[in-house]
């Protein structure tokens, strides 16, 4: 089972939603975790009514600094925003296969409630689509170069 950690910035939206969906949609192949550089200390509610609007479990998350995973044996570590794609990452993650899927904020939109729902089904469906095309992905028998570009090919992918 692959280990990955979804990187972002405040830990509190994308990246809580990538790890829900890797978890959900990836059987016995993937064990996800999220964490930020500069945690927001509560996941935001809007990304948990998400996804229990589309049946996934909301228990168990929580907004962590990304330091916290240092003894979990990572294999790859995916950053979901621009702020985390550009910062230094943990000395731990240097050898780990690392991609980036960027994604705008969904708790910056302001806006009506149906407007904020909105953006935050926008951010699901975005990352739906990418951990479909991880999962169709032979990872088992890629090698780590082969592995991170493909990982990178589908955060370039136009939505």
């Amino acid at each position: 089972m692959l280990k990955i950690l979804i990187l972002c910035t405040g830990n509190s939206c994308r990246s809580v939603l990538g790890e829900a969906l890797i978890n959900h949609l990836g059987g016995d192949r993937f064990q996800a975790f999220s964490a930020g550089s500069h945690p927001t200390g509560k996941v935001n509610a809007n990304a948990l009514a998400t996804l229990a609007r589309h049946g996934i479990s909301t228990e168990g998350f929580s907004s962590q600094f990304w330091d916290e995973f240092d003894d979990k044996d990572i294999d790859i570590a995916i950053t979901v925003c621009d702020s985390a794609a550009g910062e230094v990452c943990p000395v731990y993650l240097n050898n780990v296969i690392r991609a980036h899927w960027g994604l705008p904020d969904p708790a910056h939109v302001t806006g009506s409630p149906e407007v904020i729902e909105a953006a935050f089904e926008a951010t699901y469906a975005a990352l739906e689509k990418r951990i479909h095309q991880l999962l169709a992905l032979p990872v088992e028998t890629m090698s780590k170069p082969e592995l991170t570009e493909a990982l990178n090919k589908i955060g370039a992918a136009t939505l």
